[in-house]
C-alpha cells in the first residue's frame, strides 16, 4: 500500500476539515504546519517516507498561506538532493470568496511540485455544471487541477458545505488510487 501524506496549513480551521477528507480518502497521514509555518517534529520525516505528498493551503490574497509559503521555501533541503524527485503530488485550497483566484494557488502547488521533479495527479472529476447543481454537490466549483473548496467568510470550519468535503475525500481517494496503480 502507498504511503501518502498530506502537508497542510489551516488559518481558521476550514482547510484543516478539508485536509482531513483528503487524509480519509487516501488513508494519509496529516502534517499539520503549525501558525508559525513549522512542521511537527517528525514531519520531514514523514514526507521523505511518503511516496505521494499532498499539499493543501488557504487561498489568501491570491496565493497560498504565508506559513505554507514557508514550508515550500524551507523545501530547498530535499530539492537540493532530489529527494522527492518522482514521488507523486497533489494539491487542494480553499478561499471564502467562490473564485476567489484558487486556481493561482493551485498553479503554485503544482510549480512546487515540478520544481521537486514530482508528478502531478489532478483531480480526474467532472464538474458539477448542471442548472440543477448545488453546492452540496461534488466538484461544484469545477476546478480539474486539484480539489477546490469555498467557505463563506462568516461561516465556521463545522458548517463547510458537504460537496467540498466530499469533493475532498474522492481527491484524495484518486491521489492513492493513482499511486496504488503506479505501485508506489
Amino acid at each position: 500500500m502507498a504511503k501518502i501524506a498530506v502537508v497542510f496549513h489551516s488559518g481558521y480551521g476550514h482547510t484543516r476539515r478539508l485536509a482531513q477528507a483528503v487524509a480519509e480518502g487516501a488513508n494519509a497521514e496529516l502534517v499539520a504546519i503549525d501558525a508559525d509555518g513549522n512542521l511537527p517534529e517528525g514531519g520531514w520525516e514523514t514526507l521523505a517516507a511518503a511516496s505521494a505528498i499532498i499539499f493543501g493551503t488557504p487561498t489568501y490574497m491570491a496565493g497560498p498561506s504565508w506559513q505554507f509559503k514557508k514550508f515550500a521555501d524551507a523545501s530547498s533541503k530535499p530539492w537540493f538532493s532530489q529527494a522527492w524527485k518522482d514521488k507523486l503530488f497533489a494539491g487542494f485550497t480553499n478561499s471564502a470568496s467562490t473564485n476567489g483566484d484558487k486556481q493561482v494557488t493551485l498553479d503554485y502547488l503544482f510549480h512546487l511540485a515540478m520544481q521537486h521533479g514530482g508528478l502531478w495527479v489532478g483531480s480526474g472529476m467532472m464538474p458539477a455544471n448542471s442548472k440543477a447543481a448545488t453546492r452540496n454537490d461534488v466538484n461544484w466549483i469545477g476546478a480539474f487541477s486539484g480539489a477546490m473548496a469555498q467557505s463563506p467568510s462568516d461561516a465556521s470550519a463545522a458548517e463547510m458545505f458537504p460537496g467540498d468535503l466530499e469533493t475532498g475525500r474522492l481527491f484524495g481517494q484518486r491521489v492513492a488510487d493513482v499511486a496504488r496503480r503506479l505501485d508506489r
